[in-house]
């Protein structure tokens, strides 16, 4: 297992995993292990692997309390974590994707004249995508880092909660980011629970499920 990692068992992370509502607030994770846990979360696949998703991790007192009066009903489960990660979408992430493709070529993962291609085709579609699908492309792709993050938390020892209702249209400029570029699409708790998790009813997949 990699550092700080304290389970690779596949069951107890997909199935041991609930949203939790209490926390221990005196368990701390340390700015080394959430890089850590923030890198493995970003091995998520994403459109062109432009990886738009960016991340601020509100992980001290006052940040929580700036963050505290934006969260809606989820107040609690802000001040009790040991950090809120706040995910976002960067709608100018195609600016990054030389430096992508080119560290992918200088890495040998990817022959020039195929991240020549690539760029060649990809730079005139993104150039004039919309704002509208430029959104849907970043929702889809922060939601499969989400789930991953959600998971490699858990591979770590904490647990988490997705949550939705937050004052999105305040987040960005209250700690400072630029609300037309980075797009709000969930708020993340992340810490040790305090009580277990409920269990929770699913579908069956006969009801979920057409096949064709």
């Amino acid at each position: 297992m990699k550092e700080f990692q304290q389970t690779n068992d596949f069951n107890e992370i997909v199935y041991g995993r609930r949203s939790i509502k209490t926390y221990d607030p005196s368990v701390k994770i340390s700015r080394e292990e959430m890089t850590e846990i923030l890198k493995e979360a970003s091995t998520a696949p994403s459109s062109i692997n432009m990886q738009p998703w960016r991340f601020l991790v509100i992980d001290s007192e006052e940040g929580k309390q700036k963050l505290a009066p934006l969260s809606r009903f989820n107040k609690d489960k802000v001040l009790q974590a040991s950090a809120v990660i706040a995910v976002f979408g960067d709608m100018n992430n195609f600016d990054y994707a030389e430096e992508i493709y080119g560290k992918a070529v200088e890495l040998g993962y990817m022959p020039q004249e195929v991240k020549d291609y690539q760029l060649n085709a990809f730079k005139p579609l993104y150039s004039q995508i919309s704002d509208q699908d430029m959104r849907d492309i970043i929702l889809l792709d922060a939601g499969l880092v989400s789930m991953q993050l959600m998971l490699v938390a858990r591979s770590h020892g904490y647990d988490t909660n997705p949550i939705g209702g937050y004052e999105k249209d305040q987040i960005a400029e209250a700690f400072g980011l630029d609300k037309q570029r980075y797009l709000p699409v969930m708020l993340l708790t992340i810490g040790k629970a305090a009580s277990e998790g409920f269990n929770s009813y699913r579908l069956p997949v006969d009801q979920t499920t057409v096949w064709a």
